[in-house]
């Protein structure tokens, strides 16, 4: 009987432990599958994250598609140019005569003559705005003709068929230039609207007339009043070889073929005027080619040395405007001999004398590409409207269609992280400015101040809240009474489950005005309320035994709570009279009129406070559990040797917990660093890069939140948020290495207290 009873007590035994151990492996297994799942899971981010900012950095290249002979000369070609989806080519040539060919084979489509009659041949010609389209042809000694190339995108059978046409914007009778007996037209330079065209001849005799022509439609729409104004521009004492006038019309550049170039002002069409006159041929060399890149604002003068100048107009203090060299490209050993700006972009296609080829862009201040596409000169070159391919003519008339693959050049370490010189700024600047209303705008995707922005936020986040966590983790855990660290523990870990967007709100919306309004108070609050409790705690020693025996050692605290309050409270009474004896009535007001300190309602000093309330609880609790974890035979032998608590607390306890709150502190750094909605809510999202503690700031994670939702899907902007994020995966993952490896060393040392 016993025999069979201590049998089924083994067997039952045996079972348990069977049951155990195979507990114990799945469990064990559970956890090593779920960590290396994390393990995996951050590894396909990071993966993620570099698969979609990866292609910002591919090389540009081009690739020949076709190449066919034109059944006439490529220097007979005037004006060269391509439809938006780069199926039809256009081509203008100096006898008069236009032609819509297909860009795969040189198949015509459509060809006839810009005049009917004898008056067919072109004196000179005129390209305006890329966008526009017009083309502008001195069709004898004094008149010129404005034609546009209309392409009619239809859909039959539900494939796209463009079907090309020639019209005339201004009418089909050419325009009277008024030269009169000035001498024939050796120079042309064009750029119309809606409501006007302006048109800048320059005679052999060496005048400039320039004709307004202001546009008014009938009420009907099918008739156009033009009213035509000639104005003579004050005469230059060089031999002119290259005009421009601006997409608006506001500017006439006037060059020679030495470098020289006069900046004239014709806003006011009744009185133009001289501002500026500068040299801008490098190293002796001459001026090759000039062209507006993309907006009008920045001309691009390529020379014969090779080398490629961008230049545009500054304001100084005074209003007074002058040309300002901004950058260089240097890519060619021969003459410049081609420029074509991009059509929405600051980028730029260039060809030398030998046949070279070369993609540029501007902000980036990047060269792309060179590569050779002809054996002899390029007479004429035209870029896409979307800028995805190139067709070019040599003087011979061989054709020859390129795919151009150059999706982000705009893309480079300068423009990521150094300053860059946008156009109309003074100076080289660190901006982020993702878009704008305006077509011909330079995107500024400068990430530095938006980590400079993540890091203000850190430090300020951490200043508040580094003293407050530890140094209430150090007072619950080895001062306070079990009793009470029973309630303030676990208030302060529910303190975090708290929502940021709550958070956010609050300080958005009731904490940055109040601030505001009782700002000296804050500041006397950070000064009244530590020393209330040195203040309370000396009175409190000083109290007879009898007195101070209602307050039990450990309960010391909640004496204080009170005390917080009214210092609190008397710093915000005392707020708006100090304002008025020492500040004029109003602190902020008072720092920008006297300090020259801009104020913004939601700045750096509410996001330190609203963060730094966030991330308390993490660093508290861990600290806390740090503190609390030290043996007691520590503490009890430091005390027993003659040390007093506060002795005990430095010398050993902080030492020895020294690795967990070191962790606390990191992690509460990494909260702040990734923090969102506080920093999106708080701040005025103003992506600037001050110091000042009342100025505000964007911040990565901000921006990534407010920005992604409205960025084109693969497009550059859409990429550098993505690089954002990669930017702050890897300085997480490096800050958190590098504390990993600190924490374990100060837990080596510290281990054999």
């Amino acid at each position: 009987m016993e025999n069979a009873l201590s049998d089924a007590t083994e067997r039952a035994e045996i079972r348990q432990r069977n049951w155990r151990t195979l507990k114990d492996r799945a469990f064990g297994w559970t956890m090593a599958v779920g960590g290396i799942g994390v393990i995996v899971a951050i590894v396909m981010i990071f993966f993620y994250l570099f698969y979609v900012v990866a292609p910002m950095f591919a090389g540009a290249r081009i690739e020949q598609i076709a190449k066919y002979q034109l059944p006439y000369s490529g220097t007979d070609i005037v004006h060269l140019a391509l439809d938006e989806y780069a199926e039809i080519g256009f081509a203008i040539t100096a006898d008069g005569r236009y032609a819509f060919f297909r860009t795969a084979n040189g198949t015509p489509i459509e060809q006839g003559d810009v005049l009917d009659g004898d008056e067919r041949k072109i004196f000179a010609s005129a390209s305006g705005d890329p966008n526009e389209g017009s083309v502008y042809l001195a069709v004898d000694n004094g008149r010129a003709i404005v034609v546009r190339p209309h392409y009619a995108i239809s859909y039959p059978n539900d494939k796209r068929h463009i079907t090309p046409s020639l019209e005339y914007p201004l009418g089909p009778t050419p325009i009277d230039l008024g030269i009169g007996d000035r001498g024939s037209i050796a120079l042309m330079a064009a750029n119309s609207s809606l409501e006007e065209t302006t048109i800048v001849a320059a005679t052999t005799d060496g005048a400039m007339i320039m004709t307004h022509v202001a546009v008014e439609e009938s009420l009907l729409g099918d008739e156009l009043s033009l009213e035509v104004n000639h104005i003579e521009l004050p005469s230059i004492d060089y031999p002119l070889a290259f005009l421009l006038v601006d997409v608006d019309q506001r500017e006439l550049y006037a060059a020679s073929s030495d470098g020289q170039i006069s900046y004239f002002n014709i806003q006011d069409k009744t009185d133009p005027r001289l501002l500026d006159l500068v040299n801008v041929a490098a190293d002796g060399g001459t001026l090759s080619s000039i062209e507006f890149l993309s907006g009008g604002i920045s001309i691009l003068v390529g020379d014969s040395s090779g080398q490629i100048q961008q230049w545009f107009p500054l304001r100084d203090d005074n209003n007074n405007y002058s040309l300002e060299r901004v950058r260089g490209f240097r890519a060619f050993d021969s003459a410049v001999n081609k420029l074509a700006p991009e059509y929405y972009r600051k980028g730029f296609l260039a060809t030398d004398s030998r046949g070279n080829v070369g993609l540029f862009h501007t902000t980036a201040g990047r060269v792309l590409l060179v590569d050779n596409i002809a054996e002899e000169k390029l007479h004429a070159v035209s870029i896409s409207p979307r800028a995805d391919a190139m067709l070019s003519v040599t003087d011979s008339g061989m054709v020859s269609m390129h795919r151009v693959h150059n999706e982000h050049p705009e893309v480079s370490w300068q423009s990521l992280w150094g300053k860059v010189w946008y156009e109309s700024r003074s100076e080289p600047e660190y901006i982020w400015q993702s878009s704008s209303a305006s077509s011909d705008f330079e995107p500024k995707f400068s990430l530095t101040p938006l980590t400079f922005g993540t890091i203000k936020a850190a430090i300020y986040a951490m200043l508040f809240a580094i003293p407050l966590a530890i140094l209430g983790a150090v007072y619950t855990a080895y001062f306070m009474t079990p009793k009470m660290r029973s309630f303030v523990k676990p208030s302060v870990e529910v303190m975090a489950a708290l929502p940021t967007v709550i958070l956010g709100f609050l300080a958005g919306l009731w904490l940055a005005p109040l601030i505001e309004t009782y700002l000296s108070g804050v500041f006397l609050a950070f000064v009244l309320v530590p020393t209330s409790f040195v203040l309370v705690s000396f009175l409190l020693e000083r109290l007879p035994p009898s007195i101070r025996g209602f307050v039990l050692d450990g309960w010391e605290a909640a004496i204080l709570i009170p005390v917080v309050c009214l210092a609190i409270w008397f710093s915000l009474a005392l707020s708006h009279p100090l304002e008025a004896t020492f500040f004029d009535g109003s602190l902020p007001l008072w720092l920008s009129s006297e300090m020259g300190i801009d104020y913004d309602q939601r700045n750096s000093l509410v996001v330190g406070m609203a963060i730094g309330f966030a991330v308390i609880p993490t660093i508290f609790s861990i600290s806390e559990d740090a503190v609390f974890g030290v043996p007691r035979h520590l503490t009890s032998g430091s005390l027993a040797l003659g040390a007093t608590p506060w002795q005990t607390v430095i010398g050993v306890v902080i030492l020895t917990a020294s690795p967990g709150i070191f962790s606390a502190v990191m992690i509460g750094l990494g909260r702040a660093v990734g923090e969102t909605m506080i920093v999106l809510m708080a701040t005025g999202n103003t992506p600037i890069m001050d110091l000042n503690i009342f100025e505000g700031f964007r911040a990565l994670s901000a921006n990534i939140a407010v920005e992604m939702p409205e960025s084109e899907v693969n497009s550059t902007h859409f990429r550098v948020l993505f690089l954002a994020a990669l930017v702050l995966f890897l300085v997480t993952f490096v800050v958190n290495t590098v504390a990993e490896i600190v924490r374990q060393r100060l837990r080596v040392k510290y281990s054999n207290l």
